[in-house]
């Protein structure tokens, strides 16, 4: 029977705790417990641990699943220790000892510095500068070794088209012969090196041939009975600032990518009574597009049957060497990144490879963003690389350099969710992050340098009345002026970094056309220019999208200098009309199409060109119809 039961964990609480759920501190030192005695079951009722002290016990290991997402300072001296790669279960880990555990070598210290990325104390010392190198250059080089020893001994080897057989065959010894073979460092460090040489090689494989990785099953999580808990979803972590829709409706965690769609034309099955669409919908072309992958990359624990897990954000990788950083649209490339869950994704759209896949625990990916930083590498020679970045529940931008597969550094942005992100077209360094706090911030993110050390700095914070959902910054000055869509309206900043106030409030509210009047008091989930003038706005509630001109519409402030004014509406699109918020709504400015998902999986597209010049002209007048899809 378990030493441990829950009446002893309330009585070494420090304070001493009623509830299992709030401890934050636990001494359970000097107790003789050995491995079998740490009862997951029980242990994961501890959600918001933060200090737990094991020390002077009889533990020659952890269970793989105590579920202890908050940990931060862990104490295990005087045990009997045999491995470490168990701790990598605490992400969050800051501080960690380990003394006095016989087994434990030199070798271990540099696992969890590399399995634990936020440890900065190993056995009262500070690691942080040689974590940061073993973590990234030493797995450069490592990585660098792998790939050259697989396309001189094994490439070759491998035929065109090759059975299950023959890959399991060439696995079998291309692992054998990278631990026998890359060497690199010291000798001391050899059992690391080899460690580290299978797990480079085994991610190497399963990207390169498609092989499944040898990673620990992810345990299903239990609550008790008389306690139950769950992790919490992106609604509860904004429900105490403010009532917002259904996150779960947004969008599930599947990827369809496409090819140019087909002539052929679907043929039209009777109208259902339960159809909603309109008669003019009923009659628009539908041209079948052709899927070309389906990908399911960010269910959790890689399983077929996660179809709870979202996608909330899908942005293409730009071409380095097009010099075109102000139209991504026609600079990206056929890369992309997704985010959604744990992980964030890198996929070649053509080929349909999950390229790279970046994982943190406890986190769920919102939003991912590009850009293009030149930096400065070892031998002083200058070079352009992307980065992406990535925020989300933890209201934590990370930062990975795409290339060197690095998650170089992190920005603690906001205490409450980050909503959405985006990179400044002009300044590559400015990164703009909305959040559930209710503020915009602008941070310059800086460059990294050869080691990667970097310092971001706090340069704007924007008020907004509510919750900020989309951001988008105004073409023609994108650094004077900055448009959010926000759960109670749509907004505008002034941003221009030389007027000196530092937290500012909105310069605009915009209001739209309600069923009998004109309103500013609706959630605004879509927001995109089409060009440098036109803005797409999407609200769930009139259930339509508007198209309005963002100069016309600002203008009119500075006649009377109100806050308040309508918004000059040029067309209305033809949409679904469901009443499910956060569908994905963007543009494509060169060919000035629009694209809007809606919640039956169809993407509604428009083709918008024939309508652009008279949009352009100082008296365009409104289209009095609305304007149906070209196609779904």
């Amino acid at each position: 029977m378990s030493k441990i039961t829950t009446e002893l964990l309330l009585e070494r609480a420090v304070p001493r705790s009623t509830r299992l759920r709030k401890i934050e501190t636990l001494n359970l030192s000097k107790l003789q417990l050995k491995t079998g005695d740490l009862d997951p079951r029980l242990f994961s009722r501890l959600r918001h641990l933060q200090k737990l002290d094991l020390s002077d016990n009889l533990l020659d290991g952890f269970p793989n699943s105590l579920t202890l997402p908050d940990l931060r300072v862990l104490n295990c001296n005087n045990n009997k220790l045999k491995d470490v790669t168990a701790l990598k279960q605490f992400p969050l880990l800051e501080e960690l000892t380990y003394e006095n555990n016989v087994y434990l070598t030199l070798n271990d210290d540099y696992k969890v510095m590399f399995l634990l990325q936020n440890l900065r104390l190993l056995n009262g010392k500070d690691i942080t500068k040689l974590a940061n190198h073993v973590r990234r250059v030493n797995s450069r080089k490592l990585t660098s070794k792998v790939t050259a020893h697989w396309e001189k001994f094994f490439r070759d080897q491998l035929p065109e088209k090759y059975t299950a057989e023959q890959v399991k065959s060439i696995k079998k010894r291309f692992l054998k012969s990278v631990e026998t073979n890359v060497v690199y460092g010291p000798s001391s460090l050899s059992e690391f090196t080899r460690w580290r040489v299978k797990m480079i090689a085994e991610e190497f494989l399963a990207y390169s041939l498609g092989l499944e990785l040898n990673s620990d099953t992810e345990p299903e999580e239990k609550t008790d009975e008389n306690e139950e808990e769950s992790t919490e979803s992106p609604r509860e972590a904004a429900e105490d600032v403010a009532q917002v829709g259904d996150f779960s409706s947004y969008i599930s965690n599947v990827l369809f990518v496409t090819v140019t769609p087909s002539k052929r034309k679907r043929s039209h099955s009777k109208s259902s009574p339960g159809n909603k669409r309109s008669k003019t919908q009923a009659n628009t072309k539908e041209e079948a597009a052709q899927p070309l992958h389906f990908l399911q990359c960010h269910s959790k624990g890689n399983s077929r049957e996660d179809f709870k897990t979202q996608l909330w954000s899908c942005v293409f990788e730009p071409v380095l060497d097009s010099g075109a950083r102000k139209d991504p649209i026609v600079s990206s490339s056929r890369t992309v990144a997704t985010c959604g869950g744990e992980s964030v994704c890198l996929i070649d759209c053509e080929t349909g490879t999950v390229l790279k896949k970046y994982k943190v625990a406890t986190e769920e990916f919102f939003s991912v963003a590009w850009t293009t930083l030149t930096m400065v590498l070892s031998d002083s020679r200058k070079k352009a690389h992307n980065i992406l970045a990535a925020a989300g529940r933890r209201g934590i931008v990370k930062l990975i350099h795409v290339a060197a597969d690095f998650c170089y550094g992190e920005i603690k942005a906001h205490k409450k969710p980050i909503a959405t992100v985006c990179f400044s077209p002009t300044q590559e360094t400015h990164l703009f992050t909305a959040s559930y706090d209710k503020r915009i911030a602008l941070w310059d993110i800086g460059i990294p340098d050869c080691d990667y050390n970097f310092k971001a700095s706090q340069l704007l914070v924007l008020e907004t009345a509510s919750i900020p959902l989309r951001i988008a910054l105004v073409p023609t000055c994108p650094e004077q002026y900055l448009l959010a869509g926000c759960e109670d309206g749509c907004f505008a900043w002034n941003i221009k970094l030389d007027k000196g106030q530092k937290s500012r409030p909105f310069e605009a509210i915009f209001q739209f056309p309600d069923e009998k009047s004109m309103t500013t008091s609706h959630r605004v989930d879509g927001l995109a220019f089409l060009n440098d003038d036109v803005v797409v706005s999407k609200s769930s509630k009139p259930g339509c999208i508007y198209l309005w001109s963002w100069s016309r519409s600002f203008d009119a402030k500075g006649k009377g200098c109100q806050r308040t004014m309508s918004a000059v509406i040029l067309a209305e699109l033809e949409w679904s009309t469901t009443d499910m918020s956060y569908l994905t709504l963007s543009t494509c400015p060169a060919r000035e199409y629009v694209f809007c998902g809606d919640e039956k999986g169809s993407v509604w597209m428009y083709n918008l060109s024939s309508y652009s010049t008279a949009w352009g002209s100082a008296k365009g007048k409104r289209s009095e119809r609305r304007i149906s899809p070209t196609q779904v």
